[in-house]
């Protein structure tokens, strides 16, 4: 059940930033400029709660 929550965590943690991104460029009209930032903000974000899930097994 913890590996299910982590999931839904991670897809949470990953594409809320990059929706912002796309709102963002569809408002501002820079196409792939905010696109590019919600998905490192959501990778960065994602790998940060694996680590910090994680470190107690480490």
């Amino acid at each position: 059940m913890e590996l299910l929550g982590l999931a839904v965590l991670l897809a949470a943690v990953f594409v809320v930033p990059l929706i912002v991104g796309l709102v963002i460029d569809g408002a501002a009209h820079t196409t792939p400029v905010f696109l590019l930032v919600g998905i490192l903000v959501g990778v960065i974000g994602a790998a940060a709660t694996v680590y910090t899930r994680f470190k107690r097994y480490l």
